[in-house]
């Protein structure tokens, strides 16, 4: 019995041998890929940082999927991020995978995290810590996870969580397709991408963090150590349409009560920029539930209006 066990084991191992002789890593690495089950599952990385990763039901895993990975506001933490936004299941509806990063904290659950996006926020931009880094790490361990479609990785986030996408597409426009911040301006202290990289910013009026015409509302911290004198939707949007070298002209295409939309389309559709403004809703998320006190927008939902945009950046 143990001669006829041998003789297997000699076979697999020949097997691999020929494989890895051939150039067969990266097929010996799909096959030794784990399948998740569909639902939530906390990550760690070796750095001891963790992630939240939905995975959603009759998911084909021998299919590659798109990736969003959503980044909580500042003060916010994964599983807060993964309850308040409806990603979870847009995920579901869609067929997509979800990741919610966790960003930096002194305290031991790591809640009352933020992001370094450059001039802002807190801890981890005092801190100086690599959220590019962590962010690329995250999506390895991803893919070593699931069959993600490289071609389709999003990032969106809710204020400092949207200008840590903003620092996600001027650091690893090579990684992510299109970015999608809410209620945060890009406040990079510079910034080169790699390769076009899409983008739709969503902002109220009314902001009373991050004020819609720049710097810091009455609801931030009136600390700017804390903060920063935020970036202005309008620079914002200036920066990346030259970024992009898309038409400084825009075109409209959202008007709903309540909302507007405008596209500036680059020359070859390599990239685009779009800018949707609500008139209302503070600092939250359109479309979403009230959460602490906030009543969002309801003319548009942000999260489809996201995901749409993702699915189709050149229109």
């Amino acid at each position: 019995m143990w001669g006829g066990d041998r003789k297997f084991v000699g076979t697999l191992l020949r097997g691999f041998l020929i494989a890895v002789v051939a150039g067969g890593w990266t097929a010996v690495a799909a096959a030794a890929t784990s399948v998740l089950k569909p639902g939530d599952h906390t990550l760690k990385l070796d750095g001891g940082r963790k992630y939240l990763l939905h995975i959603p039901p009759k998911l084909d895993s021998s299919q590659p999927v798109p990736l969003v990975l959503f980044f909580h506001g500042g003060g916010g933490h994964m599983e807060q991020a993964a309850d308040d936004y409806g990603w979870r299941e847009k995920s579901d509806k869609e067929g997509f995978i979800v990741a919610f990063p966790n960003g930096s904290s002194h305290f031991p659950r790591q809640h009352l995290a933020t992001w370094n996006a450059g001039r802002c926020c807190g801890y981890a931009r005092d801190n100086k810590v690599d959220d590019v880094a962590f962010v690329r790490e995250v999506v390895s361990d991803i893919e070593r996870k699931a069959n993600v479609d490289h071609k389709q990785i999003f990032a969106t986030g809710m204020s400092n969580g949207g200008m840590m996408a903003y620092r996600l597409a001027c650091e690893a426009a090579d990684l992510f397709k299109a970015i999608a911040p809410v209620a945060g301006t890009d406040n990079t202290e510079g910034c080169t991408p790699s390769q076009p990289i899409s983008v739709l910013h969503i902002h109220a009026r009314d902001d009373t963090h991050v004020l819609f015409n720049g710097g810091a509302g009455k609801d931030a911290f009136r600390d700017l150590s804390k903060v920063t004198d935020f970036t202005s939707v309008n620079d914002t949007i200036q920066r990346w349409v030259k970024l992009t070298q898309a038409d400084p002209k825009a075109r409209r295409v959202l008007e709903v009560p309540g909302a507007i939309g405008d596209l500036y389309t680059s020359p070859r559709n390599e990239a685009q920029v779009e800018s949707v403004v609500t008139d209302t809703g503070g600092h939250s998320w359109p479309g979403g539930r009230a959460v602490r006190g906030k009543h969002p927008s309801q003319a548009i939902n942000a999260t489809d209006l996201i995901w749409d945009f993702f699915r189709h950046p050149a229109r």
